[in-house]
C-alpha cells in the first residue's frame, strides 16, 4: 500500500474510532504514533531511532509553547465561576418581566438569557443544562409545545461556543495560524445575527400558530410594584422621571413615606434615580465612545499590541516571514519520499516548524472617520434618542421595577463581559490579559453575590483543569496526526485531488462547509477543528478564499455539530435534567429547524461577506 494511500486510511480510522467511543486525543496521537513509525521507518534500524518519537517531542514542545492556548483555562475558569456562582437565576426573571408582552414571551426570555449567558460562560453544557432547569418546566407547565421549548435551549446554548470570548475561537487561531483578535472581530457581527435569526423564528412561529406558546396569564404577568413606590408616585408623579427628579429637588414629601416601619431615606431617592437614568447614561456613553473612537481617537503609528503568539496575519495574505504549518508539514513529507539522507533532515524541518513566528499587525494609515460616518451616526443617534424620549415617556411604577430588576441582576455581568471583549478588540490588553481580568471579574461577581463558596470554587477550578487539559492533549494529538498525515502525502493527495475538479470559489465554498456541516453529524466541534479543518486550509490560497471568513463560516457551520443526531450533545445535556415524558425524538425534533436557520445565516454570511470582514478590517486594516 503506498503512503497516500496509508493517509487516507488512517483518516477513515480516526472517524471510525471516534464514533466508537474511543477518547479523540490518545486515539489521535496512538494513530498518529502507529502510521508514523511506518512512514519513517528505515531498514536496520533500531526502532528507538525511529523519528516518529523526535516528531512526538516537537508536537508536544509546540502545544507547550504555544502562547495562545494560555487564554483557554482563564475564559474556562471565568465560565465556570460564574456557573457555579448561579447567577443566572434573577437574570431570567426579570428578562421574562421585561418581554411578557411578547409573542413566546418565555421562549423569547429562554434565548436572551443563552446568549447573554453563553457570552460570559462559552459553556455550551452548562448554559442548556442551566436554562433546562430554570426555563424548561416553567414553559411546559406553561403550554408551550415540547419542541419550541427544548429547541429554542439547546439552539441558544450553542451560541456560547461561538460568540465571544469562545475556545473554539482560540483553537481554530492556533490550528489556522490567525489572530484570536481579528477572529474574534470577525465574529461579532455573525453571532449576534445568527442569534436574531433565532429570535425571528421564534415569534414568527408563535404568531402563526399561538396554539404552540400560549399567552401566560395575568398573575405571572404583573410585575411586583413595592408598596413605596406606589405612595411616592401618587405624591408627584405617574411618570416615575419627573417623580424622582422632583423628588430630588424637594424631597420633603417623600420623606414622609415609611418602609418596614422606616422613613425612606435621601439616598434611597438618589438611588432610585440612578435606576431610571441608566439607559440615558448607556446611550450618551456608547454614542460617546463611538465618536471619540472614530472621530477624536488617532492610530497610532507603531504596531498593535497584539500577542505574537495569536498569529496576527494581514486578510488574505498568508505571514510573509514564515509558512503556514501546513506547508512546511508538505515539505516535511517531500523529504520522507526521498532517499534516507533526506529523510535524516527531517528533524530539521520539525525544528522550524517547532519555531514558526508570527508578525504584528499595522493599524490603518488613515486618520478620520470613513466616508457618510456623520450622516449615519446623526440618524443612529436621533433613533436612539427617540426611543429614549419614548421609553421615559411611557415609563411608570411597572416599568421602573422592570428597569431595577434588570440592573441590578444583568448589567454588573454585562459590564464585565462587554469590559472583556472591549479591551480586546480595541488592542488595549492580549486576549490572556483579558481572560485574566474576566476570570478575577467572574470571581468579584460570585463573591459579591454571595453565591460561591470554598466547594464550588474548587470544583470551578478542578473542572477547568479537566477541560484545559482535555484541549491540550487534543492539540497535542491533532498536531501529531496532522504531521503524519502530510508526511505520508494524505494532504496533497486530498489537495491534488480537490484541484483537479476545477471547481469556482463558489463551488470551493460550498464543499468545503458541505464536507464540515455532514462531519458534524457524527463528530463534535473539536475533532473537526483539529483534524479536518487543517486538510482544507492550504487549498484557500488556491481559491482565493479569505481564511478570516472561512473561519467564521465554519464557526457558524459547527453550531449544527451540536445540533445534529446522533452526537448531538445539546440534546443530551437537555434529556439528562428535562421530565420524564419529554423523549429524545422530540428534542430532536424541536432542533431541526435551527439547523436550517444556521444554513440561511452562512449563506448571507457568503453574499455579503462585509458582516463578517468589515470589524477586523476598520480595526485592524488588511
Amino acid at each position: 500500500m503506498s503512503d497516500p494511500a496509508l493517509g487516507l486510511l488512517m483518516l477513515g480510522l480516526i472517524v471510525v474510532v471516534i464514533i466508537m467511543g474511543f477518547p479523540t486525543a490518545f486515539t489521535l496521537m496512538g494513530l498518529g504514533m502507529f502510521f508514523g513509525f511506518f512512514a519513517y521507518y528505515r531498514g536496520g534500524e533500531a526502532w528507538a531511532d525511529n523519528h516518529i518519537f523526535d516528531l512526538m517531542v516537537q508536537r508536544t514542545y509546540g502545544a507547550m509553547t504555544n502562547d495562545v492556548l494560555i487564554s483557554i483555562p482563564l475564559f474556562v475558569l471565568m465560565g465556570y465561576v460564574m456557573e457555579r456562582g448561579a447567577l443566572v437565576d434573577k437574570m431570567f426573571y426579570a428578562i421574562q418581566l421585561a418581554f411578557r408582552r411578547v409573542p413566546a414571551a418565555l421562549a423569547v426570555a429562554s434565548l436572551i438569557v443563552c446568549t447573554f449567558w453563553g457570552i460570559a460562560s462559552g459553556l455550551v453544557g452548562a448554559v442548556v443544562v442551566l436554562m433546562g432547569v430554570i426555563a424548561f418546566n416553567p414553559m411546559l407547565k406553561a403550554g408551550y409545545d415540547v419542541k419550541l421549548a427544548s429547541g429554542v435551549i439547546t439552539a441558544g446554548g450553542t451560541l456560547g461556543i461561538l460568540i465571544p470570548p469562545s475556545v473554539m475561537i482560540i483553537v481554530y487561531a492556533a490550528v489556522a495560524g490567525q489572530s484570536v483578535v481579528k477572529l474574534y472581530a470577525a465574529a461579532m457581527f455573525p453571532s449576534f445575527f445568527l442569534a436574531f435569526l433565532y429570535l425571528v423564528y421564534i415569534i414568527g412561529w408563535a404568531l402563526i400558530n399561538p396554539k404552540i406558546a400560549p399567552k401566560l396569564p395575568e398573575s405571572e404577568t404583573r410585575v411586583p410594584v413595592r408598596p413605596w413606590v406606589e405612595q411616592f408616585r401618587h405624591l408627584y408623579s405617574r411618570k416615575m422621571l419627573p417623580a424622582f427628579l422632583a423628588a430630588a429637588v424637594a424631597p420633603s414629601k417623600a420623606l414622609a413615606i415609611t418602609v418596614d416601619g422606616a422613613r425612606l431615606g435621601y439616598s434611597e431617592i438618589l438611588k432610585s434615580l440612578s435606576f431610571v437614568l441608566v439607559p440615558l447614561v448607556l446611550a450618551l456613553g456608547t454614542l460617546w465612545s463611538i465618536w471619540w473612537y472614530v472621530v477624536i481617537h488617532q492610530q497610532p503609528d507603531a504596531p498593535t499590541a497584539i500577542e505574537r503568539s495569536e498569529a496576527p496575519v494581514p486578510l488574505g495574505q498568508s505571514a510573509p516571514s514564515s509558512a503556514p504549518v501546513e506547508e512546511t508539514l508538505q515539505e516535511l513529507g517531500s523529504t520522507v519520499q526521498q532517499s534516507g539522507p533526506a529523510k535524516k533532515a527531517a528533524p530539521e524541518v520539525l525544528q522550524r516548524m517547532g519555531n514558526l513566528q508570527s508578525e504584528t499587525v499595522a493599524p490603518p494609515s488613515e486618520t478620520g472617520p470613513p466616508e457618510g460616518f456623520y450622516l449615519y451616526f446623526a440618524f443612529t443617534a436621533a433613533v436612539l434618542l427617540l426611543l429614549l424620549f419614548y421609553y421615559y415617556w411611557i415609563m411608570e411604577a411597572e416599568q421602573f421595577e422592570v428597569l431595577r430588576l434588570l440592573i441590578s441582576s444583568v448589567m454588573p455581568l454585562g459590564i464585565l463581559t462587554v469590559v472583556v471583549l472591549a479591551v480586546i478588540l480595541f488592542g488595549i490588553t492580549t486576549a490572556t490579559e483579558s481572560a485574566a481580568v474576566g476570570a478575577a471579574g467572574a470571581f468579584l461577581l460570585a463573591f459579591h453575590a454571595r453565591t460561591l463558596n470554598w466547594k464550588k470554587t474548587k470544583e470551578a477550578v478542578f473542572l477547568t483543569l479537566k477541560t484545559t487539559s482535555m484541549v491540550c492533549w487534543l492539540f497535542v494529538g491533532s498536531a501529531l496526526f496532522s504531521a503524519v498525515f502530510a508526511i505520508l502525502g494524505g494532504q496533497a493527495l486530498l489537495e491534488s485531488w480537490v484541484l483537479s475538479l476545477n471547481l469556482t470559489t463558489v463551488q470551493f465554498m460550498i464543499l468545503s462547509q458541505a464536507i464540515i456541516f455532514v462531519l458534524g453529524w457524527p463528530l463534535e466541534w473539536t475533532e473537526i477543528i483539529v483534524i479536518f479543518v487543517p486538510i482544507f486550509l492550504p487549498m484557500l490560497k488556491h481559491f482565493s478564499v479569505d481564511p478570516i471568513l472561512w473561519g467564521v463560516l465554519v464557526f457558524v457551520n459547527l453550531q449544527a455539530a451540536f445540533l445534529s443526531p446522533p452526537v448531538a450533545m445539546s440534546a443530551f445535556y437537555l434529556k439528562g435534567v428535562a421530565p420524564k415524558h419529554v423523549t429524545l425524538n422530540q428534542i430532536f425534533a424541536g432542533m431541526m429547524p435551527y439547523m436550517f436557520i444556521v444554513i440561511i445565516c452562512m449563506v448571507i454570511m457568503y453574499m455579503w461577506p462585509g458582516m463578517t470582514l468589515w470589524l477586523p478590517r476598520y480595526l485592524y486594516g488588511g
